[in-house]
């Protein structure tokens, strides 16, 4: 009994001082954010939103279309021909839910991990305290652009998955129903409200902030091992997908 409290106590405590220290790099990178303005550090910021946001755009579309298809046919198969239902569960799941959750799942399976490994692999290597060395800050070169990358990447990605998601389901829901296609966007926009649309901002913002920041802290967080390069990699994967179902969760709880 005394041993698996101890180890509860353990558990949370290094949870706490993991969400501690998040924070508090967080807050550093925040301070930091002028060093965009400097031209090495916007060309990084090029760099990744190329890598994360234009490099994504294939993946994000093939899941988006499969699911406004999926979930129309699904939508038809359980209420029938209902088109005003229907667009109801687009706004529902693909607005709400699906858009920023399935596009930062996407951004996680291709960019946390390789945050982290580069990271992991630049202290190891010596990397990082070579720019300290040369008076240049980690967080204003390596962090930074990352962070911004990341949640621009997000809301943008968010955007482009629910425009594919919803006019595949919109597209599906006039062929199957016949109905006509601009009366049906005219139905959905009067259902749409402006709550769904700040949650999906805010969704998305914030996933972009979390996919960003717990990569880099597991990243910069390694010793001089090797070994610890592949564990950074997969502890930065998990965190950053618990972060997100566990924000997604405390926004869908406190705005709906």
């Amino acid at each position: 009994m005394r041993a698996r409290l101890a180890r509860m106590q353990l558990f949370f405590g290094t949870q706490g001082l993991f969400v501690r220290d998040s924070v508090g790099l967080l807050g550093k990178v925040f301070y930091r954010l002028p060093a965009v303005l400097k031209w090495p550090v916007r060309k990084a910021l090029l760099k990744q939103i190329y890598f994360a946001g234009i490099q994504s755009v294939g993946p994000v579309s093939a899941i988006a279309f499969l699911a406004g298809l999926i979930m129309v046919m699904q939508v038809s198969n359980l209420a029938g021909r209902n088109e005003m239902l229907t667009l109801q569960v687009l706004i529902w799941t693909v607005v709400r839910e699906l858009g920023p959750l399935l596009t930062a799942i996407v951004i996680v399976g291709r960019s946390s991990s390789a945050i982290a490994s580069e990271l992991a692999a630049m202290q190891v290597n010596g990397e990082i305290n070579s720019l300290r060395r040369m008076g240049i800050s980690p967080l204003s070169y390596l962090v930074v652009p990352r962070m911004l990358a990341m949640t621009v990447t997000s809301m943008v990605l968010t955007f482009y998955f629910q425009v594919v998601a919803i006019g595949t389901g919109m597209v599906v829901t006039a062929w199957h129903i016949d109905v006509s296609l601009s009366g049906e966007v005219g139905h959905f926009f009067e259902l749409l409200s402006y709550r769904e649309i700040a949650a999906a901002l805010l969704k998305s913002a914030c996933f972009g902030v979390l996919v960003s920041v717990v990569p880099c802290y597991y990243g910069l967080g390694v010793k001089r091992a090797m070994t610890e390069i592949p564990v950074a990699a997969s502890r930065a994967v998990m965190r950053s997908l618990l972060a997100v179902f566990a924000c997604d969760g405390l926004i869908t709880v406190l705005v709906f």
